[in-house]
């Protein structure tokens, strides 16, 4: 019997992905002809695109993308739209509830100049950056939310003990009239 080996796979991708839900449009020739499909992504990064399609597209086929870039904070720009081509390098079909045939598809930038690469690329990073932010965060708020209710605590205490104490004259007055 042959040993399985346990070792990591080596991570092939040259540009870092990240998970985007994106807007964007999927354009190419499927089994039934020409098609536009409009969908959302899963991940993106600066080589590629993975989403989900109504459509099989096969692999190897050229597809015109349409994605849309949200306005990232400090940009001077607003939401972007990056026009590219793109080659199908992947389209599993996985089942779905309704009988619709939904396909996963991996596709590639196969023509996309510099500037609307470098485009994706901030946006992965500054993606990556929030996720990180966010990593780290609960360990913060626990501390501030309790700050919150110790000074919550603090600006209701003098309210509390003035009412305490006039509790406290009214109750020994009326032991000291009593007697």
């Amino acid at each position: 019997m042959a040993l399985k080996k346990t070792s990591r796979r080596r991570e092939r991708r040259r540009s870092t992905r990240v998970d985007a839900r994106l807007s964007m449009r999927v354009e190419g020739a499927h089994e039934g002809g020409p098609s536009q499909v409009v969908t959302e992504s899963q991940n993106i990064s600066s080589s590629g695109i993975y989403c989900t399609s109504s459509h099989f597209l096969p692999p190897l086929s050229k597809v015109m993308l349409t994605i849309v870039l949200p306005k990232m904070p400090g940009a001077t720009r607003g939401q972007e739209l990056i026009k590219t081509e793109g080659i199908v390098v992947r389209c599993d079909a996985t089942p779905s509830r309704k009988g619709e045939a939904k396909y996963q598809l991996a596709c590639m930038f196969a023509d996309i100049d510099p500037d609307r690469r470098d485009r994706i690329e901030a946006f992965v990073a500054w993606r990556n950056l929030q996720a990180l932010h966010a990593a780290l965060m609960p360990a913060r708020r626990k501390p501030a939310a309790s700050k919150k209710k110790a000074t919550a605590r603090k600006a209701a205490a003098p309210a509390r003990k003035k009412t305490a104490v006039r509790a406290t004259k009214r109750a020994t007055g009326a032991r000291r009239s009593a007697k």
